[in-house]
């Protein structure tokens, strides 16, 4: 049975499970090998919960790639506030990314989005992402967050994924929302620790969407988010602000569990910040994986 179960992010619907574990697992050894000490990855002990085939496209058309998305098919309000934030935090950390304006932003406007893509593409840390990626993406994470069947069916993938074994739940990006969502609706669980790399999980549109309702423990021992400072998808670094501490739920005791708060870990993956395999890769990711298996 496996130790870890990992959960991944936005835009791998044309891989699948076995397809990711070949770039996590070594990944993940390679972070746990930079903490040393007893901890080490060994065959079959990391699972990937793989949700991404629910956002692939039917099979029914002649198109090649992902949908040809242009700048009107990004839906108003959760999609177009989402990509302004995007261009606000860029603007925060890429000198050549200009702030958005006022006006376009306080009218959320076609022009807006036009002019938000653009300046997003041109950006250090969207450079490598196509157009039609990027609205793939924002309608992944809309999808997710208001879609109730597909929701359902992602948390599902995870749950399915935690056997009895299971210790670690290691979550990248909107991967972190399906992981915590679905460790919060299943009590009972063996996981000592979740760890969650570029999470999302302090944006205010994610976090007052969350079920159940925001501020709950996921029932883990321990909670450590990986974070880089140029990540724009993590928008807000400091998870402990908006997470409950306390003593809550049962441990395999049946006495209370004590939660100490979200532990913040921040690294450094140079141009390419929300990367998986350079989260993994990193000693703060490692350390937190070894101690929930230990």
């Amino acid at each position: 049975m496996a130790r870890i179960v990992g959960v991944h992010g936005v835009g791998k619907q044309r891989l699948g499970g076995n397809t990711l574990l070949k770039d996590w697992e070594p990944a993940l050894a390679d972070g746990l090998d930079r903490v040393g000490g007893a901890a080490k990855l060994a065959p079959g002990d990391l699972r990937m919960a793989f949700y991404g085939d629910l956002f692939r496209p039917p099979g029914d058309t002649l198109a090649v790639g992902d949908p040809q998305f242009t700048p009107d098919d990004v839906e108003a309000g959760f999609e177009t506030e989402l990509l302004l934030e995007w261009w606000a935090r860029c603007a925060r950390t890429d000198p050549g990314v200009p702030p958005p304006g006022a006006t376009d932003t306080l009218a959320r406007s076609p022009r807006a989005v036009q002019t938000a893509l653009r300046v997003l593409q041109r950006s250090r840390f969207f450079a490598d992402v196509t157009l039609r990626g990027l609205v793939f993406d924002l309608k992944q994470v809309r999808r997710y967050l208001t879609d109730d069947g597909l929701r359902a069916a992602a948390r599902r993938r995870v749950e399915e994924a935690i056997e009895p074994d299971t210790r670690v739940v290691v979550a990248h990006s909107l991967g972190s929302v399906v992981a915590y969502e679905a460790l919060c609706a299943r009590p009972g669980h063996q996981v000592r620790a979740l760890v969650t790399l570029g999470s999302p999980l302090g944006m205010r549109m994610v976090y007052d969407r969350l079920r159940p309702e925001p501020g709950g423990w996921p029932g883990t021992t321990v909670w450590t988010n990986v974070v880089d400072e140029g990540d724009v998808v993590a928008a807000v670094k400091d998870l402990s602000l908006f997470f409950g501490t306390g003593v809550t739920g049962e441990g395999v005791t049946g006495e209370g569990v004590p939660r100490e708060g979200v532990t913040g870990k921040v690294v450094h993956n140079g141009s390419h910040a929300h990367d998986a395999t350079l989260y993994l890769t990193a000693k703060e990711t490692g350390q937190a994986v070894a101690e929930g298996l230990a």
